[in-house]
């Protein structure tokens, strides 16, 4: 598959009571045709946080922006534009940054989280030296990431957003 340009096409989800920021690196094909957040059917990101905070996971997408902002939780990605082949973050090259100012200037944000480590290595690049705030980077929820399963990847992110919004 070659890498093409994609500017990225959904737009953040946060409001002033947003205190976490979770990160990903750029939406996949089907989160960007679904036109939202983890919209591969595979990817556990609203299975673990339905886990994380016991509650049934959301399924539609106004379920889901409603279920980050009732547990004050902000999404976006690290990336805004970049060539990219197909979902593959192993092809990313020519990046553009996410401003994510405006977030940081609408929300007390008290962490920072990516969602696996090309997120994290993006934001260690780009965007923490901007913010001078760092990122707790959180084993990816992407189906790629077999290695750990739903339990354990449920509780690595309870842990760490447990911590991160000061409970």
């Amino acid at each position: 598959m070659t890498p093409q340009a994609v500017v990225h096409p959904i737009p953040p989800v946060y409001d002033a009571a947003s205190r976490i920021l979770i990160l990903g690196s750029f939406p996949s094909v089907k989160s960007r045709e679904a036109r939202f957040f983890y919209g591969h059917p595979q990817n556990r990101f609203w299975k673990v946080l339905a886990g994380v905070f016991a509650a049934e996971a959301p399924q539609t997408v106004p379920e889901k922006r409603a279920f980050l902002l009732a547990h004050r939780i902000a999404v976006w990605d690290v990336i805004a534009s970049c060539e990219i082949a197909g979902s593959s973050d192993a092809s990313i090259k020519n990046v553009v940054p996410n401003d994510l100012s405006v977030i940081l200037d609408a929300a007390e944000i008290r962490a920072v989280f990516t969602n696996g480590a090309t997120a994290g290595k993006y934001y260690k690049r780009y965007i923490e030296p901007a913010t001078g705030r760092p990122c707790g980077v959180l084993p990816s929820t992407s189906p790629a990431n077999a290695a750990w399963s739903l339990e354990r990847l449920t509780a690595a992110w309870r842990t760490a957003l447990t911590i991160g919004d000061g409970s």
